[in-house]
């Protein structure tokens, strides 16, 4: 078997597939499934991957392999341990297995150049027998693969079937944004991507990459130190674990290792407060575009407080609306909208208004006359610039810390919360859609009715 860690046992057991000269010509039919897949490592290559899940929403190391491997999702999201994840190898290994089964062309591009240059040290040791050009790897099959520079400019290049991105969190956005526009399918191979790396930052790269798995139903598969330490095919020794333990902060422990949140600094909302918000008790939710969630019909006698954040050009028209007649309060309906034609945006928002009644505020910032010529109901608009800005979003915050809002775990909303930072928040930045609906429901329900429309 061969095992990620330590490096001696995987040099040796590279040196055994030089030996045996297995690159060009494999001996195992292309595997089809799961557990041909399993055959087919373990066959060529005598490579186990760790296949037992310990910590619950992880999954395995071989189940993320085998999804990208077999197309299982257009882009799918690796979230693990570091330097206990064994990202780069199975990438690597994902890398070479695509190109000499499938006759793949692969591109790969790390955070950084060495990341690239590490990926390309896997391969070039495995096809000592193919043609080696630089930063590219050719194989018999047709396949190809190539180490990327960390730039824009050899981002936008070669459109592959598939792309491995490694330590996302140290990339430029920017570069991201290029990447993601290479891989383009054939006839008979499914493009795939897969965007892998530890979550060092609270505010980088990585960040924005699960923001928009959220938002595009991007799986993510997440698994940490226990999944590659479980018998019977984990890699990594109680031992190592320790020392390494004995190495590092607590706190890069928990982020880094664990799992857990990084630091929060930066963060508008504590992350630990968002996740007793959003509670999966009362209900699970995607919060795709057009879906409405409604957790209560309207009951007699209830009181009900409304959110609206209107989208402009590229951004989501949100409608929130909170029951305010209990503590804590409850979050009961939410819509979020593509950008549509005003009247049928406001009409949505109208109707929303009129079936459960009570107060509605909306964002009217640079829409002038435009949602008050279409308004059926009464809304009071807010101006959201200023000192009114700051407050608004401070006390819905506090609200939120204090537990003085619950919600249903609707993903795409608890994201916006989780991610949204201080810089978002100021005047000059962009507040995320919901987090300004959320804030629009609860100062509606602050204001006393006398005073609502002055």
């Amino acid at each position: 078997m061969i095992h990620l860690w330590p490096k001696a046992d995987q040099e040796e057991a590279l040196a055994n597939l030089r030996a045996r000269q297995l690159i060009e010509a494999p001996k195992s039919p292309n595997p089809k499934q799961d557990a041909e897949l399993k055959s087919f490592l373990w066959n060529e290559f005598q490579i186990r991957l760790p296949d037992t899940q310990v910590c619950e929403n992880h999954v395995t190391p071989f189940r993320a392999f085998a999804d990208a491997y077999f197309a299982r999702s257009g882009v799918a999201v690796w979230k693990a341990s570091r330097g206990f994840g064994g990202k780069s190898y199975l990438l690597a290994l994902l890398s070479h297995c695509e190109a000499s089964t499938l006759g793949a062309e692969v591109t790969c591009l790390g955070g950084s150049g060495e990341q690239s240059a590490r990926i390309l040290e896997y391969l070039q040791k495995w096809s000592s027998d193919e043609e080696n050009v630089q930063r590219r790897t050719r194989y018999a099959s047709g396949g190809l693969v190539t180490a990327l520079m960390a730039s824009t400019k050899s981002a936008r290049g070669p459109h592959p079937q598939r792309m491995r991105l490694d330590e996302v969190d140290e990339m430029d956005l920017e570069i991201l944004n290029a990447a993601m526009g290479q891989p383009m399918s054939t006839p008979k191979i499914a493009k795939q991507t897969v965007l892998s790396s530890t979550h060092h930052y609270p505010d980088a790269t990585f960040t924005e990459v699960l923001k928009r798995a959220d938002e595009r139903g991007w799986p993510i598969h997440e698994w940490c130190w226990q999944e590659t330490s479980a018998e019977p095919d984990g890699w990594l020794s109680k031992a190592e674990i320790e020392s390494k333990r004995g190495e590092v902060t607590a706190a890069m422990w928990a982020a880094e290792y664990d799992l857990q949140e990084p630091s929060p600094e930066g963060r508008a909302i504590l992350p630990d407060k968002v996740t007793a918000c959003f509670q999966k008790s009362l209900g699970v939710f995607e919060g795709k575009a057009g879906e409405e969630i409604v957790l209560e019909e309207p009951q007699e006698g209830a009181k009900y407080a409304h959110g609206c954040d209107w989208a402009e050009t590229k951004d989501w028209t949100v409608i929130d609306t909170l029951r305010i007649d209990c503590r804590p309060m409850r979050r009961v309906a939410w819509l979020r909208l593509g950008r549509m034609a005003w009247p049928m945006m406001i009409r949505k928002f109208n109707e929303r208004v009129q079936r459960y009644g009570g107060r509605a505020c909306h964002d009217a910032t640079g829409l002038g006359k435009v949602v008050d010529d279409y308004q059926t109901v009464q809304a009071k608009g807010i101006w959201l610039s200023g000192q009114v800005r700051a407050d608004i979003f401070s006390d819905y915050i506090v609200a939120i810390e204090n537990g003085t809002i619950l919600s249903p775990a609707i993903k795409y909303c608890e994201g916006e919360h989780r991610y949204c930072t201080n810089d978002d928040l100021r005047g000059s930045g962009h507040p995320p859609d919901s987090f300004v609906a959320g804030a629009m429901a609860f100062h509606a329900a602050q204001i006393k009715p006398a005073f609502l429309w002055a």
